[in-house]
């Protein structure tokens, strides 16, 4: 890969904070980085609806369909913005998106429903290159507390979301939900038009790899499909089996491609560098546990408490909302707080501290979750890891790679991190449903599942807490070239 072509690392870094200029800059972005986590809540709040609506038993294909889509074309949209510009792949994205949240608001049957929402996975790609954008278009004071609050935007969507979800889904049905998504992802586009601007950043001379993004996006398409679907194939057939397997080979030929094309998707160099395999295998890992833990959450909430038949504490969707606010709060103060810190703490180390009130949370969590203390106690806990993992993610990217491979490594680490979630969700329904019953077509989970799930959750943030131990030290944010664009 040829060197970017990026402005000097001595330039002027700006105004001290937050002018209004990158106030609508960071809203823009946050937009771009937390619409799938609000279309992922209100997608899963409005399932049952649906699946009663149109009369289908393969509701699972309604969320999973936008993971697919996104996993397909990440790595040819990481690649674009390298080639082309960030912001225009990323407003290319969300307009192509929003057709999709028109056509599934607008659908009359099941599989147009579908169609929609697998065109609407296109803007799954916004979310790792507003991450690489934040590193382009603030300057060094200001690209820790961004990207801390581009990460710690989850908490607020887990605080307002179902709250929202509620109201809608409770005064305008699922229709309301779909239309809301739309005019999310309109405002999202508009937001990324006026205020957002183009970052300089470019790759010099290269190509589309359009081999090499097949094979690594079909690969690992087939992989999550066949994780996705692992529950109800059996995890031992042979459907399962094949996809696996087929995923597996398309991958190796992938790394084979890569080292005779001019232009690779995903430079193998940049891959065998210990700085930054270590830094996607701990993140990955780490996001793995807090990224799949609501699964659990929401299960254990909402399911009717039954007793001999289901152990769900039998909550109100906006219930549970209220219960896991303060949750939800500390995520995001943490989140902001990492940012400020990683301008001077090594980021391993926060890293680490996060997976460990993962852990420690989610294991206090298998004991106690039986009332509203409970859950409110654990989740204080908790949250303060998955406040710091979410902030420190992005931050980690940016001190182990250049300006000039940002988009591709956010990319790659967002792969890496989509296949660890749909893993650890997936290992998490088939713990759960040890012991449990199937009562009417519906699955009903007794307490030792709950129990089990929170310690699958806490032993996977405490693997990524260790795996800290093989970063080497990578470049703190005052270190680190950023600040390109010229705003």
């Amino acid at each position: 890969m040829s060197d970017a072509k990026i402005a000097p690392a001595t330039r002027e870094e700006g105004p001290s904070g937050f002018t209004g200029r990158y106030v609508l800059i960071l809203i823009s972005l946050l937009l771009s980085v937390q619409l799938l986590p609000i279309m992922g809540l209100l997608s899963g709040n409005a399932q049952s609806e649906i699946a009663i609506h149109f009369g289908t038993t393969r509701i699972a294909w309604f969320t999973l369909i936008t993971a697919l889509v996104g996993t397909f074309v990440l790595p040819f949209a990481a690649k674009a913005a390298g080639l082309y510009g960030k912001k225009r792949v990323m407003v290319i994205a969300t307009a192509l998106g929003l057709v999709g949240d028109v056509i599934a608001a607008m659908s009359t049957s099941y599989g147009m429903l579908l169609l929609g929402r697998g065109i609407a996975g296109l803007y799954t790609v916004a979310m790792p290159l507003a991450y690489a954008m934040a590193r382009d278009v603030f300057p060094r004071r200001l690209v820790g507390p961004a990207s801390g609050v581009l990460g710690g935007g989850v908490g607020l969507v887990a605080l307002v979301g179902p709250f929202l979800s509620g109201y809608l889904l409770d005064h305008h049905g699922f229709r309301g939900s779909l239309w809301f998504m739309a005019v999310a992802t309109a405002v999202n586009l508009l937001l990324l038009l006026v205020f957002v601007p183009e970052s300089p950043v470019r790759e010099d001379g290269g190509r589309m790899d359009w081999l090499g993004g097949l094979l690594l996006g079909g690969g690992l398409t087939s992989i999550v499909y066949a994780i996705g679907e692992g529950s109800h194939w059996g995890w031992t057939s042979g459907k399962l089996c094949a996809f696996v397997g087929l995923g597996l080979v398309a991958l190796i030929a992938f790394f084979l491609v890569q080292r005779r094309v001019a232009s690779p998707l995903l430079p193998l160099s940049l891959l065998t560098q210990r700085k930054v395999w270590t830094v996607f295998l701990a993140t990955s890992v780490a996001a793995g546990a807090i990224y799949s833990v609501g699964v659990v959450m929401q299960l254990l909430a909402l399911m009717p408490q039954i007793p001999g038949l289901s152990d769900g504490l039998g909550w109100s969707a906006t219930k549970n909302a209220q219960v896991t606010a303060p949750m939800s709060i500390i995520i995001l103060v943490m989140a902001v707080v990492t940012g400020t810190l990683a301008r001077r703490i090594d980021t391993r180390l926060l890293l680490g501290i996060g997976g460990a009130f993962t852990a420690v949370g989610y294991g206090l969590g298998s004991q106690i979750h039986h009332s509203v203390s409970d859950i409110v106690t654990f989740g204080l806990v908790a949250g303060v890891g998955m406040g710091i993992i979410v902030s420190i993610i992005p931050i980690m990217v940016i001190g182990a790679v250049g300006p000039k491979d940002q988009a591709v490594a956010n990319g790659a680490q967002n792969l890496l991190q989509s296949v660890a979630q749909v893993i650890v969700t997936q290992i998490a329904f088939v713990i759960m449903s040890q012991n449990g019953k199937v009562m009417k077509g519906t699955q009903f989970y007794v307490d030792s599942g709950f129990t089990n799930a929170f310690w699958l959750i806490s032993a996977v943030g405490a693997v990524g807490a260790l795996l800290v131990l093989l970063i080497p030290k990578v470049k703190k944010l005052d270190e680190a070239e950023v600040g390109q664009a010229a705003l």
